[in-house]
């Protein structure tokens, strides 16, 4: 194990968890009901922003409380109008919206109607989607922007139905909901791989549980907690931790339609909040406010998606007294690491394996990784599945290959160094130089082109386009507007550098470590 602690170091004294807690409700829906059965009057999400979306059959108001009792009716109501639509169990839904309780009422019926759902980043152009429908082939599509249901019903040829979230249309009797098996696929989480070409990874409601219970014990997180929600929720980060541990724990969450330092701060103040989930971006301005120090009235404070500068952390510590806890996770894999609620929270560390998960590093320090968390495999991609698992020769589970590198201290503490695989994290969200140089090359004045990351105190990394172009210096015109019409904007390069060729080894490929700006 590489001297990687146990996981067992998260568990609160006098706890009686035990491995088998992490599958006991079976599914992500049962514990959520089983919730809601317990407390059919708790609140359980509200919606802050003026003009969200309305709820089918239902006129609950902006800042008004849905409780477990009502989530249910709604969900089983709106699990009627996808069948009635004719979704049958095993459906892919494209689903592509912004954060609010209606479009989070038609995941959770989407679920509970055993669809699987396949959430997309609501920046995507009509290429990202396309690609998406294309591989998955969806029966239905959910979205808040007409233009994004356009192009995935030209995508698929009209072979799908195309909903907002409100989902106008009759009610149908939904007949016999929550029958997915633990075993079967709940989610289809889109990462791309070196070679530009994104692909989904496969997640089953044993994973989606398994990750959620780890982290609810892990966190301590109980039924009092209330979360300032303002992560997207397309995204793992703001779906598979946020808004499934907000459930399955019986907790609240305050759903806002993005970030804002003044309104996290104004929502955490105005619904006595205990939690706020945020990405290195985030705490990086809330740093810069002048309001800072109210983030230390919370009970715990989480980032993810990318690292934490140790130095940013420190600087949220000594203005607030909150030591955030930072975590390692993956779209495959969801919640592998966490640093610990009782213990030191140590800046520049992800801490150690969360409950249930096993972690390793490889001869080349590769971060491996292992558990009832960690996804089976790529849809209809076998190749790539194969080659990102390696065999257990003792016969236990296969690890998986992350594509991070990692070191481990003297009392089992795991640091992430980089990426082995040519990743860039920018604003939390995960770029492919591959991908992005894919789209350039097609601008006619691009002869050649790389794409790297650049380190930014902001972001973490930003984008950037080394191109080879035959105007010597001049970056090409409508560069930025080709890009921007073919890729998300957190994927559209934000430095571009001319230059007279690029760097190759001797097979040909582009050594991207001697991209840089060289002093004058």
């Amino acid at each position: 194990m590489n001297g990687v602690r146990s996981w067992r170091a998260h568990i609160g004294h006098g706890s009686t968890f035990t491995i088998a807690d992490l599958s006991a409700a079976g599914t992500l829906v049962h514990a959520w009901l089983s919730r809601w059965i317990e407390a059919p009057e708790a609140p359980v999400l509200v919606d802050t922003a003026p003009g969200s979306p309305p709820v089918a059959g239902h006129r609950h108001k902006t800042g008004e409380w849905w409780t477990g009792s009502e989530l249910e009716a709604a969900t089983r109501r709106a699990a009627g109008r996808l069948v009635g639509a004719g979704l049958v169990p095993g459906d892919r839904l494209l689903w592509s919206t912004s954060s609010s309780v209606a479009t989070l009422v038609v995941h959770i019926a989407a679920l509970r109607a055993g669809l699987v759902v396949v959430p997309a980043n609501t920046a995507y152009t009509a290429r990202e989607i396309a690609h998406i429908v294309t591989d998955v082939r969806p029966a239905g599509a959910v979205v808040d922007d007409r233009r994004r249901g356009q192009w995935a019903s030209e995508a698929a040829g009209g072979a799908l139905t195309v909903f907002a979230p409100e989902l106008d249309g009759p009610d149908h009797d939904p007949g016999l909901l929550d029958t997915a098996r633990p075993e079967d696929p709940a989610l289809i989480g889109f990462t791309s791989g070196t070679t530009g070409a994104p692909k989904g990874a496969v997640l089953t409601h044993a994973n989606l549980l398994a990750s959620v219970e780890s982290v609810r014990e892990a966190w301590r997180w109980v039924p009092d907690d209330r979360l300032v929600h303002c992560l997207p929720v397309f995204h793992a980060h703001g779906l598979c931790v946020g808004v499934y541990g907000t459930l399955s724990s019986g907790a609240s969450a305050v759903l806002l339609p993005g970030f804002d330092p003044n309104s996290i701060l104004d929502a955490a103040d105005r619904y006595s909040a205990s939690l706020y989930f945020g990405v290195p971006t985030t705490y990086h301005r809330l740093a810069s406010s002048e309001r800072v120090g109210e983030l230390g009235r919370l009970r715990l404070c989480v980032s993810g998606s990318a690292p934490l500068a140790a130095e940013l952390h420190r600087r949220v510590s000594d203005a607030t007294g909150q030591a955030v806890i930072e975590r390692y996770g993956m779209t495959e894999t969801l919640m592998n690491v966490s640093n610990p609620y009782d213990g030191e929270r140590r800046p520049g560390s992800v801490g150690f394996p969360l409950p249930g998960v096993e972690v390793s590093l490889a001869d080349d320090d590769e971060i491996l990784v292992r558990g009832p968390n960690v996804f089976g495999g790529y849809w209809e991609r076998p190749d790539a599945t194969t080659a990102s698992f390696s065999p257990d020769p003792n016969g236990g589970r296969p690890w998986f290959h992350t594509g991070d590198l990692g070191a481990v201290s003297d009392d089992g503490y795991l640091s992430i160094l980089g990426r082995s695989k040519e990743l860039i994290i920018s604003g939390g969200y995960n770029v492919y130089p591959a991908e992005v140089e894919a789209v350039l090359i097609g601008h006619p004045e691009v002869l050649d082109v790389a794409v790297t990351g650049t380190a930014s105190d902001e972001w973490g990394e930003v984008v950037t386009a080394w191109v080879v172009t035959g105007h010597d210096g001049l970056v090409p015109e409508g560069l930025s507007e080709f890009a921007a019409e073919r890729l998300a904007p957190y994927k559209c390069p934000r430095l571009v550098h001319v230059v007279g060729e690029l760097p190759r080894n001797a097979l040909g490929k582009v050594v991207r470590a001697e991209l840089h700006v060289r002093p004058e």
